[in-house]
């Protein structure tokens, strides 16, 4: 978590001054109406530490890059230091992101940011206090707060698996939706070519083994059994590292595979007898998983043309049934898993010699027992939001109990392709700059496809957020993206930090010497090449229609929408603070300014980890230093320390 964090901040700072920045697309202080009420008020209605800026003497751009900056150092220093990834620490953490996404709008409104929160959260409650007990041991309350890990796991694979199915979209109904899927994902890897040019039936037995995992195999997650938890484990696994190798989403599955450790554990089995049982019960589990699979989506060998057959068996009403069916038995689930987990902890209490530990240690079960138990009650709202039946039956102090925690992100709902877009085709936004009018050049993105002959980006972990949206803008229309129409007017008036999101290296920018007197975007239909000998293309394209007018500045049209969208700036910008502090901020962007995200994020996540490599091999030559000495001590010596441990009665 403390990787992925460091991750987090790293790729939000590089993209603060053309996303945020006061001549940015999006100024974030915008965000932040100083009414002149208390501060106590204005972190409760809006709950981020950028309210403190104007305290230190620094505007909302500055005071953002700050709390970035703290951020990553604080993530850096809990991967390298074992006793600061501590409870206090991941709060820290919590607040400092949660402080960004107050003010992120559309380009942090994604998924994986809602998951960075809750699962950081839920951090708090699972990390150990070692700053304030000074110690890391087991504590008996540790399985009861790390279920809840499991539990967010549950919701989050069960929801994207469910979402498909419920869209009633026909590529998933019909098993191909990966058939278009490695050549419409937002920005795909080179390998997303290959995967593509597997023959259909391969591609729906995909989609039906992604069905498996993502619905079946979660109502695993809560055996008794361990190697069933194992096997489900694996099978995740397998799934994310999938989506790795064919698709840049940044943290996201790094965040999801670090959910997936809930479902490891120590436990082993020592009666043979049980063990025997034990493996009946799980190939019985896993055959019947197999058959259901054969059954539900008819899988047929056809010799003939050498290959497998298969489709969906069953209709959106019998799928429809199953979800009432099943959504109330998962809440029971959970609700008597973790019922198990506080029980047995208590007992562990019970268990504790001396009556000031087992007083304070039950005191410490009880608060976390109840912060776990709030935590799930709460969560029970965005998890029934699969199923409108179910959700109305919830208790009504549930969701007022969610309503009331809502604004700090606490628990989402979740649900990933619910549908399978550019079927005919990915669209794609092309943005053409012009110094006559005349003569046009396409302003190429240092990520999203538009060079026919670039091969797709590696980018993981770094989410490069202009060029996402980029994605989602192409799907509907410049209106339904006002941002957008941000973009072009700041690229009209050449503004650097906006152009160093399309490109790095401003000088690969056609523009970088004179701002385009004229631009336009053309939305085009792009699909992946078939194989061919030469290999020297990876996409064609078909021109589709004109996505934004030709404008320039001064035109009547984009003053329209400027006005309309309220892009443009009402109130003077604050004047730049040159506190100590804005200046040490300032000279840190100096020194990055030019480096691409990914490699000053990989730069740090490969120190972090030679570091924590050369202080493993450090503490072992220690032991083994230790342990030499020892064996070298005299017989006599050694009778003698024996003779003084040893009471004379």
């Amino acid at each position: 978590m403390a990787v992925i964090y460091l991750t987090a901040f790293v790729s939000l700072y590089v993209q603060i001054p053309g996303l945020y920045g006061n001549e940015g697309l999006l100024p974030a202080r915008w965000q932040l109406r100083y009414s002149g009420k208390p501060l106590g008020e204005q972190l409760l209605s809006s709950p981020t530490l950028l309210w403190l800026g104007p305290r230190l003497g620094l505007d909302t751009h500055t005071a953002m890059e700050l709390l970035c900056l703290v951020g990553a150092a604080l993530s850096l220093a809990a991967t390298l230091v074992e006793a600061l990834r501590d409870s206090v620490v991941f709060f820290c953490l919590w607040a400092l992101y949660l402080s960004m996404y107050k003010v992120g709008q559309v380009f942090l409104y994604f998924q994986w940011d809602n998951l960075l929160l809750e699962t950081g959260f839920l951090c708090i409650l699972v990390a150990p206090l070692t700053l304030i007990r000074g110690s890391r041991g087991v504590r008996e309350h540790d399985r009861v707060t790390f279920w809840l890990i499991r539990w967010l796991l549950f919701r989050l694979m069960f929801a994207s698996g469910v979402v498909k199915l419920t869209s009633r979209c026909p590529t998933w109904w019909g098993l191909t939706a990966l058939t278009y899927h490695y050549e419409t994902q937002c920005i795909p890897t080179p390998l997303a070519w290959f995967a593509h040019q597997f023959p259909v039936w391969w591609q729906k037995l995909s989609v039906m083994g992604t069905y498996i995992i993502e619905i079946a195999v979660p109502l695993l997650f809560f055996s008794p059994l361990r190697r069933l938890r194992l096997g489900s484990f694996y099978l995740q696994v397998l799934l994310q590292v999938l989506i790795i190798l064919t698709g840049n989403y940044n943290f996201f599955n790094l965040l999801t595979l670090t959910l997936c450790l809930s479902l490891l554990d120590d436990q082993h089995v020592h009666s043979k007898l049980w063990s025997w049982l034990c493996y009946l019960v799980e190939l019985a589990v896993w055959a019947l998983m197999i058959f259901g699979t054969i059954v539900l989506f008819d899988l047929q060998l056809d010799p003939k043309k050498n290959a497998i057959s298969s489709r969906t068996a069953f209709t959106y009403h019998q799928f429809n049934q199953f979800l009432k069916t099943v959504t109330i038995p998962c809440i029971w689930i959970g609700v008597l898993s973790l019922t198990w987990e506080i029980v047995t902890s208590m007992f562990r209490f019970a268990c504790v010699s001396g009556f000031l530990r087992r007083f304070c240690g039950t005191v410490q079960w009880t608060l976390f027992a109840a912060a776990t138990a709030a935590m799930f009650t709460v969560s029970l709202v965005p998890f029934t939001y699969i199923e409108f039946d179910s959700h109305g039956r919830l208790w009504p102090g549930v969701r007022r109990a969610y309503e009331v925690t809502d604004r700090f992100q606490l628990v989402n709902s979740y649900g990933l392709f619910r549908r399978m877009t550019g079927v005919g085709g990915r669209p794609e936004v092309v943005i053409e700059g012009s110094n006559d009018g005349v003569s046009w050049t396409e302003i190429e993105f240092m990520y999203k496809p538009g060079n026919l002959s670039a091969p797709p980006p590696l980018v993981t972990p770094h989410q490069p957020r202009l060029d996402w949206q980029m994605w989602f803008a192409a799907l509907g229309t410049h209106t339904q993206a006002p941002w957008f129409t941000s973009l072009i007017y700041r690229l009209l008036q050449g503004k650097r930090d906006v152009i160093e999101l399309i490109q790095t290296d401003v000088s690969q920018y056609p523009f970088h010497q004179q701002p385009p007197a004229f631009l336009r975007a053309h939305r085009y239909r792009y699909w992946f090449t078939e194989p061919k000998a030469d290999g020297s293309r990876w996409w064609r394209r078909v021109y589709d229609e004109e996505f934004y007018p030709t404008v320039h500045l001064g035109n009547a049209f984009l003053e329209n929408m400027l006005n309309q969208y309220g892009l443009k700036d009402k109130s003077p910008v604050r004047r730049m603070s040159n506190t100590t502090v804005a200046q040490a901020v300032r000279w840190v962007r100096s020194q990055v300014r030019g480096v691409p995200a990914p490699t000053l994020i990989w730069t740090l996540i490969a120190c972090s980890t030679i570091i924590c490599l050369l202080q493993g091999l450090q503490n072992r030559s220690r032991h083994k230093t230790v342990s030499s000495q020892s064996d070298h001590v005299p017989d006599g010596a050694s009778d003698l320390c024996g003779k003084n441990e040893t009471p004379h009665k």
